[in-house]
């Protein structure tokens, strides 16, 4: 659905009422959105239609592994996600997927060993190689890597997860460990993303950006509101 900005929405209500002040259009902009008339796309920027926030399903292997963490490590900032939940927005399906625990960078370590005590395989941040030679060719593996700073996550049931912002730009940037989602598989899966979830792009360049990658990933976006129009 097309796009549109608070300059846009001022000249609407000034061709009805010439005088209406500029408060006035920003409150009734408010209270649109307020009721779900209105959906909050980025800074200034709207649709019609309510929010619609993308939930990861989180099975019980995610849950314990998170349980495990946070227990024996519970002032360390971890988010836990299984890459099978790409699959909802993808062309092929995919039956190679992994879990991927995100860790600060001070627990990392402590968490990986403490994760080999009763999961099996686990990978502590694998380069290219050990990716395609061993990650690729395991059976539902664990892969513990960095967790970015200022990430955007969010809270499903106590458990920290990944938001839609977070898989759009790690798919980007993350290119060795998502090969499978690449070229036209990605555009498909930023156009999907974009199709049914409320995809906030304030957050998603903010985080675009502290990965080196803002201008490219708005391009994708800027080409996504031309296809959908």
């Amino acid at each position: 659905m097309h796009n549109f900005n608070t300059s846009d929405i001022s000249n609407f209500y000034r061709s009805l009422e010439p005088d209406v002040k500029q408060a006035t259009i920003n409150w009734r902009v408010y209270h649109l959105v307020s009721k779900g008339v209105l959906e909050r796309k980025g800074r200034g920027v709207y649709k019609i239609g309510r929010t619609t926030i993308f939930v990861p399903y989180l099975d019980n292997k995610t849950e314990s592994i998170y349980k495990k963490i946070l227990s024996e490590f519970p002032y360390s900032i971890v988010c836990v996600w299984d890459t099978s939940l790409l699959n909802e927005f993808t062309l092929h399906i995919s039956n190679r997927h992994f879990t991927l625990i995100e860790v600060d960078k001070d627990s990392i370590e402590f968490v990986f060993y403490s994760l080999r005590e009763k999961f099996n395989p686990v990978f502590l941040n694998p380069n290219n190689g050990i990716l395609e030679q061993y990650v690729f060719n395991s059976n539902t593996p664990l892969i513990v890597k960095p967790l970015i700073s200022e990430a955007p996550l969010q809270s499903i049931s106590n458990i920290n997860t990944i938001t839609i912002e977070k898989i759009l730009v790690d798919l980007c940037c993350d290119e060795d460990l998502f090969p499978f989602y690449q070229g036209s598989e990605k555009k498909r899966i930023f156009n999907e993303a974009y199709a049914k979830y409320t995809v906030n792009n304030n957050k998603l360049l903010r985080y675009a950006s502290r990965r080196g990658r803002k201008e490219e990933i708005e391009k994708m976006i800027n080409q996504i509101k031309i296809d959908q129009i």
